[in-house]
């Protein structure tokens, strides 16, 4: 080790220059390196995470497409589900049809019978019973009649269902009003009107009685007028 008052010789000072020259070129390429490292290891996470989003992606569009095809694939067995239900409905409804014309047709031939009775009874003495009356007067409006019960002075029109709606009652008002506009040979008759049927619930036969309408419904084995003894028929 040198003394302190030695003296420092210039060729050593240019050597620790030179080692001074040469550290900082350490320093200077251990930096470079350690940028370069930071550098492709910032470019490794930038490429991993780009190829997890594009993954991500992948996967969002994939789940997309499933249920896409999941939704349109229920909504088509929706619409097969709601077609068949559809058909059934129309099959029940025209078999339905069938049976309430059938039915109709057996409630009206259990009424013809028992109507002359009935009509008697209530002091409208029969003497003819014509069924299913069509009229047609050409463009104006037509109508049926199921039963008509007629006298010298009087006719009962007769509507017969297997069950009585309100608007069943109204149809036939409707009728009644148009009867001898459209059968002028009955001109001189008071024209009265009857609902029959085998199911009448209480406030339909209430709404037909106050309209001044017979209601013959069914009683046990029979047939009945259900007007009490203060009912007072409407004429037309």
């Amino acid at each position: 080790m040198r003394e302190q008052n030695e003296t420092t010789t210039p060729q050593e000072v240019w050597q620790l220059l030179r080692e001074l020259i040469e550290m900082q070129k350490e320093s200077e390429r251990r930096l470079q390196e350690t940028e370069r490292v930071l550098k492709e290891s910032s470019q490794e996470t930038e490429r991993v995470l780009k190829e997890s989003g594009q993954e991500t992606e992948r996967r969002l569009q994939e789940t997309e497409r499933v249920l896409k095809e999941s939704g349109q694939e229920t909504e088509r067995r929706l619409q097969e589900t709601e077609r068949l239900l559809k058909e059934s409905s129309q099959r029940v409804d025209a078999q339905m049809g069938k049976w309430g014309n059938r039915l109709g047709e057996f409630v009206e031939w259990q009424v013809r019978p028992a109507a002359v009775r009935l009509f008697q009874e209530r002091g409208i003495d029969v003497t003819e019973l014509q069924s299913n009356i069509s009229v047609d007067r050409g463009a104006e409006e037509g109508m049926e009649i199921d039963l008509l019960a007629v006298n010298g002075t009087q006719a009962v029109a007769v509507e017969v269902k297997s069950k009585l709606t309100q608007q069943d009652v109204d149809e036939h008002l409707e009728r009644l009003a148009k009867f001898k506009r459209l059968l002028p040979r009955y001109q001189t008759m008071n024209i009265l009107g009857a609902v029959a049927a085998f199911v009448i619930p209480p406030d339909v036969a209430r709404y037909a009685y106050r309209n001044g309408l017979f209601v013959i419904a069914q009683s046990g084995q029979n047939l009945v007028i259900l007007n009490d003894s203060k009912f007072r028929p409407k004429a037309w």
